[in-house]
Order: C-alpha cells, then structure tokens, then sequence
C-alpha cells in the first residue's frame, strides 16, 4: 500500500502560479500511474491530470490543457502539478492517487488517495 500527502495549496490570484506536491511512502511511485483529481465544493470529483510510472506520455484534462503541467521525481518519490494562469474556477480540493491501470481518468480505478490540498483563486 502507497501512502499519499499533497501540499503546495493555498490562496493565489488569478493569473498567478502554484505548484502542488504529490509525495509518497510505502512503495515506489514508479510502480503506478500517478493523477490528479479535483473536487469543488458541492461537484462531483473530476479528473485533472494524470502520468505513468514510466513518465512517459501524460494525460491533461481539456480545460486545463496549455495551463497545468504534470510530472514526477522518481528519486524524490514524488507527483508534481504546475498550476499557471490560474482561474477562479481552479478553485477546488486536490487529491492525488495511484492506480495500477493506465492513463485513465475515472476515479473509480485509483485505490490510494491522499487527504487533499485546498487551492483558491480569488478573481
């Protein structure tokens, strides 16, 4: 089992910039793709970003593409996001998790979740 601790959030401007962290302990991130999913309040959970073990090809969802950029330190056993242009509508609690599938999107396939960050962009 793969625990999971987010941080890196907190209250930016709108155009500005923040960068989350995904560390992990237990097992090697390597070993699973990696994502990002966030939840607005009264939202259901939608999907971010997510990276294979092997930091190869990755996956953006749509209305971040061209903003947000997902990528991981094996040595460091970390999952980062690179937030910029950040807009109101970022606003949201990230969680990241690992699944053993690839590249997919639905939450329903990532079994380990960390507790989440809290991101607000104030307009």
């Amino acid at each position: 089992q793969v625990q999971l601790v987010e941080s890196g959030g907190g209250l930016m401007q709108a155009g500005g910039s923040l960068k989350l962290s995904c560390a992990a302990s237990g097992r090697a991130l390597s070993s699973y793709t990696t994502a990002w999913f966030r939840q607005a309040p009264g939202k259901v959970r939608e999907f971010v970003a997510s990276i294979p073990g092997s930091g190869g090809t990755t996956s953006l969802a749509d209305s971040v593409k061209g903003r947000f950029t997902i990528s991981r330190d094996n040595a460091k056993n970390t999952v980062y996001l690179q937030m910029n242009s950040l807009k109101a509508e970022d606003t949201a609690v990230y969680y990241c998790a690992t699944s053993l599938y690839s590249l997919t999107s639905n939450p329903t396939y990532y079994n380990n979740w960390g507790q989440g960050t809290q991101v607000t962009v104030s307009s």
